[in-house]
């Protein structure tokens, strides 16, 4: 039985171009970037390139890109330090972020920081009225904006732009999470007023454990992490140089193909949404369904009839990788609180499918025949 792989905004499939390029740092190259002679020279120079590569996609300094573990932890370093070092007394969030965000909120207030969240609808879009609200009643304090670009579980993507002239309007810091549209979605740092935003190389087919934030020049943040002076002081560890190299290499194609991959996976959804709605009776989408939402997530809620775990068991069972929302909050049992905050029944379970330039239509196919057949939709 081949394996069908619909899971990929938990992560996806390492194109084989970046494994061939990380190999030669896993065999050749393996000198500690922070060593003087030669071997040490070599990984320094590739380190450097891999963030000269990632600052010109993004039209950013290099100065501004700092490599990290990934997504997780560049949110963390962000909304901690930022009330560490910057005096933040407020924090703006929402209540549809991913929990690397969520939890580090919840975390700080619980410490005595000031939190307020944004009110969003049935959708997924931010009430930019009631941010303005907010900003407005928190004006006398030093305030933190942090909102989701695109959201992992729904797709429903904000507009980055909008939010930060508000954040510019009330003088306020802004952290996006990007997480899930970077290298998916072109983004120029510099015609948007945001702050912070962060990225991790496995949701574009790079390798897992490797991701970067970006801090704006006119921002000063201090290390999350103690013990060297790798990163320009700004994250201690002996760097993940065939990652870096990976990651890299990663972004690089992805903005070379992302017209193409773009069209061809948003094909891929419309198709697949289409044959959903033509063969189940009482499926909904859940989500904006907007052109310009995230194109590579589908979120799609079955009839309460349906025993969601079971329904995801019996997917497992036929070979369909897919997910019942957060890969980051499997295991927990209080449903997905994305669904929960738009106001999707709890009763109607729901299953988060999300494509790549791997996934065909022969797959969607086979996909929606096993999901008549566990739910019992007749021949």
């Amino acid at each position: 039985m081949s394996l069908i792989y619909f899971d990929n905004a938990a992560t996806t499939k390492v194109d084989e171009q970046v494994v061939q390029t990380m190999l030669p740092f896993l065999t050749e190259h393996y000198g500690n970037p922070s060593s003087i002679h030669g071997l040490g020279r070599r990984t320094r120079a590739a380190v450097e390139k891999a963030r000269k590569v990632i600052a010109g996609h993004l039209n950013a300094s290099t100065a501004e890109i700092f490599f990290t573990s990934g997504g997780t932890e560049s949110n963390n370093m962000v909304l901690k330090n930022c009330v560490r070092d910057l005096g933040v007394t407020c924090l703006i969030s929402s209540k549809i972020e991913h929990h690397c965000v969520l939890h580090t909120v919840e975390n700080l207030e619980e410490a005595g920081l000031k939190v307020a969240y944004v009110d969003v609808n049935e959708q997924g879009f931010f009430d930019l009225e009631h941010l303005k609200q907010l900003l407005k009643a928190h004006q006398s304090e030093n305030v933190l904006v942090s909102l989701i670009h695109a959201n992992n579980e729904i797709g429903t993507i904000n507009d980055l732009a909008a939010i930060g002239e508000i954040c510019k309007e009330y003088d306020a810091l802004f952290h996006a999470d990007t997480v899930q549209t970077i290298a998916h979605f072109p983004l120029d740092l510099t015609q948007i007023n945001v702050h912070f935003v962060s990225a991790s190389a496995h949701k574009f087919h790079g390798p897992k454990g490797v991701g970067f934030v970006y801090i704006s020049g006119d921002t000063h943040l201090k290390p999350l992490i103690h013990g060297g002076a790798q990163e320009r002081n700004m994250r201690a560890g002996t760097e993940n140089i065939a990652g870096i190299v990976g990651m890299a290499k990663a972004l690089e194609i992805a903005y070379e193909e992302l017209e193409e991959t773009k069209a061809y996976i948003l094909e891929l959804k419309r198709y697949f949404k289409s044959l959903l709605q033509q063969e189940i009776p009482e499926v909904q989408v859940n989500g904006a369904q907007c052109e310009n939402c995230l194109y590579t997530v589908l979120n799609v809620s079955f009839p309460a009839s349906i025993a969601s775990d079971m329904l995801m068991f019996n997917l497992d069972i036929a070979g369909i990788c897919a997910s019942a929302g957060s890969a980051c909050s499997s295991g927990a049992d209080q449903g997905s609180h994305v669904l929960n905050a738009i106001g999707v029944p709890a009763d109607r379970p729901s299953i988060r499918f999300s494509f790549s330039k791997y996934n065909t239509k022969e797959e969607i196919d086979i996909a929606v025949a096993k999901l008549k057949e566990i739910i019992g939709v007749p021949a």
